[in-house]
């Protein structure tokens, strides 16, 4: 990381969801009549963990939340909020290599995003056959174990792309990495229609950098550009494991600029569409 980086908080979504809802248990239960042990009576727990629940120290469960609204009455307000505690659940589940989490804590804050990618589809738009494969070809080896765990990370992240508001995403993909049988023809051709269907997204353009463009600014490698939700644009490189985040104005200015040439060289968004179209109707 530069030296002159930026620090960046991670904010706990999860701990806020369950302070919410908490608060809402909390407020529900009061305007019933109930005190923290006449509640926990009528729904079969304890009083301590009735308090942790209302307090935000714990999460929830779905049967709770269920017998809850009944009972105090909420007319779904409880029941409605299951799943996105649900949700917060398999974020909590999902951990990330040290080197990756802070590009996880920022691309999570993200309102735009900027991808260049020369070697594999950007991980945010892979499907999970496509990421497994890219997993699994890793040297040394990874245990299977690892390789799900990674996999299910990098499919967990791609929530934000149908969560509203989305940030908006570009991509510019080198057209060797969609001619390239990663995994085979089976996996390339499920890969396309893929990118078809997110590149069809409002939020999202893909374009395609062809193989004739012999000039371009992206010589030296890929990488991402990131905008978190009131800070300033970050980029990430990450190269044969190891992950590089840059915070320095003058450098991400600089790769911002890079992208920008890149883009102008590549395929219109309609033109890269049709070119992914046309490379399913030749497998």
């Amino acid at each position: 990381m530069s030296e002159t980086a930026e620090t960046y908080d991670e904010g706990d979504q999860g701990s806020d969801l369950n302070r919410a809802v908490g608060k809402q248990v909390k407020v529900l239960r009061e305007r019933a009549g109930f005190t923290q042990r006449e509640l926990g009576d009528r729904l079969g727990y304890g009083e301590d963990l009735i308090s942790s629940l209302e307090r935000g120290r714990r999460t929830p469960q779905a049967e709770f939340l269920v017998a809850a609204d009944e009972l105090l009455d909420a007319g779904g307000l409880l029941k409605a909020t299951i799943e996105d505690v649900e949700k917060a659940k398999a974020r909590a589940r999902v951990r990330h290599p040290a080197w990756f989490r802070d590009y996880a804590r920022l691309e999570r804050e993200a309102v735009e995003i900027n991808f260049f990618s020369m070697v594999t589809v950007p991980g945010l738009l892979q499907t999970e056959d496509y990421a497994r494969v890219t997993f699994t070809v890793r040297q040394p080896l990874w245990a299977e174990g690892t390789i799900e765990q990674r996999v299910a990370a990098r499919m967990a992240r791609q929530e934000i792309l149908t969560r509203w508001p989305p940030p908006i995403v570009t991509a510019v993909i080198d057209e060797a990495v969609l001619r390239r049988e990663i995994g085979g023809r089976k996996i390339q051709q499920e890969q396309l229609r893929h990118l078809l269907k997110v590149g069809r997204l409002r939020s999202t353009t893909l374009q395609v950098l062809p193989l004739r463009c012999d000039e371009n600014p992206g010589v030296d490698g890929p990488f991402v550009l990131l905008t978190p939700r009131g800070k300033r644009q970050v980029a990430y490189l990450e190269v044969q494991g190891a992950s590089h985040l840059i915070t320095n104005p003058d450098e991400v200015r600089n790769m911002a600029a890079r992208y920008g040439a890149i883009r102008g060289q590549a395929l219109t968004p309609r033109e890269s569409l049709a070119l992914i179209e046309n490379l399913l109707g030749e497998q």
